[in-house]
């Protein structure tokens, strides 16, 4: 191996296809769980070539209930397209391969709570010396400061701490958890965001910089519609933006539909179309406040008409002229028609399950559409050739 080319541990395999948006740019994957893992996913959608570095425990995603025996159902779902790599950070020599891998990278994502980096030697100070073009991505689960920045931060304890759960419930009633791990995917965007607009600032000043997400300010600006309190309101004014009445998940005659019928337009649509013409023309019911008002009378006559048709039928026969949708279960959406015409489900090879159907590149660029997603890294998949690389690398300099 020649000294002016010497391996890059990054570089343990080619990715085939088209090149992406973050072709070349190389990111450390030091974190767990959802947010800051999904992050690098959607990096790696885009082109880049990350490197999933999980301690000896492995990533607690693993470990997760899954109907599925030889994998994490979580954890193939959250990190598509990375190489795996085992380190213990806490061994020296370990630690200074992770320091080889910095050298060479344009971003590092982590998760631990602010006071670990320190202790570990990786916080970004420390980083920034040795690479000062590193982009440096701390997720946290309250932020850098404050009485609470130690704590652990987990998706739903946040919902429940910044009022999503309470406005969840029904009202009067116990607060309800909204499923699917909004705040971590919504964290994980950003993230995804965060560090692309400090890779394109590099471009103009050539210095890398901190980049934090926290799930506090991900919950919160999730609700920013909600975040508004006007100068002299006081507590418990309304804060949602559900508008109430006719909008909803309604049952009909087999299966659930959920209609939204707010503009004049929609909604003389959907009188026509159910039998109810003359609530269209009623002033009673003419704006969106007035049908919430009067939505106990609405929505007898409106579920009387439902039950006359199954949901499908209904999603047919409204099309494009009333916003709505079959409640469907979400494995429908493997074979649905407009998923399949949006080419976002791809079938993976996987040395554990042999294959696997899943999500591909959410994003749609014309020109740089990015290579072709790969299986997310089986535990400690590609450690031996990550070290091999940079010993190699080492007996060349």
């Amino acid at each position: 191996m020649s000294a002016s080319h010497p391996p890059s541990p990054f570089d343990v395999a080619t990715r085939e296809g088209a090149t992406g948006p973050l072709s070349g740019i190389r990111v450390l994957d030091l974190s767990a769980y959802i947010a800051g893992p999904y992050g690098c996913t959607l990096l790696a959608d885009q082109g880049a070539e990350v490197i999933k570095v999980e301690p000896p425990v492995g990533d607690n995603l693993r470990k997760y209930p899954s109907t599925l025996e030889a994998e994490s159902r979580a954890f193939l779902g959250v990190n598509r397209s990375k190489r795996g790599v085992v380190l213990d950070l806490k061994e020296p020599d370990q630690r200074a391969v992770l320091m080889r891998l910095v050298r060479e990278a344009d971003v590092l994502v982590h998760n631990f709570r602010p006071s670990v980096p320190a202790r570990l030697g990786i916080d970004f100070e420390s980083l920034n010396r040795i690479n000062p073009r590193l982009v440096y991505c701390a997720v946290t689960g309250y932020g850098e400061g404050g009485p609470l920045k130690d704590k652990a931060g987990y998706d739903q304890v946040l919902q429940t701490m910044t009022g999503m759960c309470a406005m969840q419930g029904k009202p009067g009633g116990a607060p309800e958890i909204l499923y699917g791990s909004v705040v971590d995917y919504y964290a994980a965007a950003l993230v995804a965001a965060g560090v692309s607009s400090a890779l394109y600032e590099r471009e103009r000043s050539g210095e890398g910089q901190y980049v934090g997400v926290s799930l506090l300010r991900s919950a919160l600006t999730m609700q920013s519609a909600r975040m508004i309190w006007a100068e002299g309101e006081p507590e418990g004014v309304g804060r949602d933006m559900r508008s109430g009445g006719v909008t909803g998940i309604h049952p009909t005659a087999h299966g659930h539909l959920y209609i939204s019928a707010n503009t004049p337009r929609f909604w003389q649509a959907l009188c026509e179309k159910t039998g109810l013409p003359e609530l269209a023309t009623d002033p009673r019911y003419d704006s969106v406040r007035k049908r919430a008002e009067h939505s106990d009378e609405l929505l007898a006559k409106l579920h009387a008409a439902l039950a006359t048709r199954s949901a499908l039928e209904w999603e047919a026969l409204f099309g494009e002229e009333v916003p709505c949708a079959a409640a469907r279960k979400v494995e429908d959406m493997f074979e649905h028609p407009q998923v399949l015409a949006e080419e976002m489900i791809t079938t993976l090879p996987h040395p554990l399950l042999g294959s696997y159907r899943g999500i591909t590149r959410p994003i749609v660029f014309g020109r740089t559409p990015g290579p072709q997603p790969f299986a997310a890294p089986v535990f400690d998949q590609d450690t031996a050739a990550v070290i091999a690389r940079i010993d190699d690398d080492g007996a060349t300099d």
